[in-house]
């Protein structure tokens, strides 16, 4: 509250907007935070946006929505582990950084070298420099007790459907905002659209949303445990001493 949120609620769902996207947004509006002589925090989870901001992508093709469709058809029929071994055999330098069922950024990696006939890996070399504040940015993880974690995770979920979730998924299809867009993708979002096509139940949506949600936590840790650069706090961010250690060390 009283602090200015950037970034938020800005693109239409219709758009498949990619880290790559947000990255080129967020230099510009830290650029302009920093000319105002204030520090910006980037606050969030999503450990392969961050490494975006920090490591430019290099440029790649536009999303094939046809290659898209069948790499996900694929992904239905037989898994996203699946898809993982294909890009295992294509591309295994880019495979080892991904987990198998990550299939949103396996399934990019097979459109890149289905589109261009070179791997990630053979393209990356190719990336822009990082941006001037990159080796400025600190990072700070919390670590919180696992299982009052993952109780959190499942009150939220509880919280989001009572709150509407199944209505602003059936106002996002009346708008036009398909199912295999990024939108409704999202955790939570993903289930209410299987729920609206008869895949499952609405107590099924809900508790798969919790194990999704309880999953991808835990290949947060797992990623921000790779990186060399990161301080951990043990505890919650609404935790009082935590948010002391966090001003400190935005006083450093």
């Amino acid at each position: 509250r009283g602090v200015p949120h950037h970034l938020i609620d800005y693109v239409s769902p219709n758009i498949n907007y990619t880290a790559a996207d947000w990255a080129n947004d967020a230099i510009e509006k830290i650029r302009e935070i920093e000319a105002r002589n204030n520090i910006p925090i980037l606050v969030g989870g999503t450990g392969f946006y961050l490494r975006s901001l920090r490591q430019p992508f290099f440029e790649s093709p536009k999303t094939d929505p046809k290659l898209r469709k069948k790499l996900a058809a694929i992904k239905d029929k037989k898994g996203a582990e699946y898809l993982y071994k294909i890009l295992n055999r294509v591309d295994a330098k880019s495979a080892v950084k991904f987990f198998p069922r990550d299939y949103v950024r396996v399934m990019r990696a097979l459109e890149v070298y289905f589109q261009t006939g070179k791997s990630i890996s053979e393209l990356q070399p190719n990336r822009a420099a990082p941006p001037e504040f990159a080796a400025r940015i600190k990072i700070v993880a919390l670590n919180p007790p696992r299982a009052v974690l993952y109780e959190k995770i499942n009150e939220r979920a509880e919280r989001h459907f009572q709150k509407g979730l199944i209505e602003e998924v059936k106002y996002l299809r009346s708008k036009g905002v398909k199912d295999d867009s990024n939108a409704l993708g999202a955790h939570g979002y993903r289930r209410v659209c299987e729920y609206l096509r008869g895949e499952r139940t609405s107590e099924s949506a809900i508790e798969q949303t919790k194990q999704d949600v309880r999953n991808y936590a835990k290949r947060q840790m797992s990623w921000f445990r790779r990186e060399n650069d990161v301080e951990w706090l043990e505890g919650f961010g609404s935790d009082i001493e935590i948010q002391q250690k966090l001003l400190q060390k935005i006083k450093m």
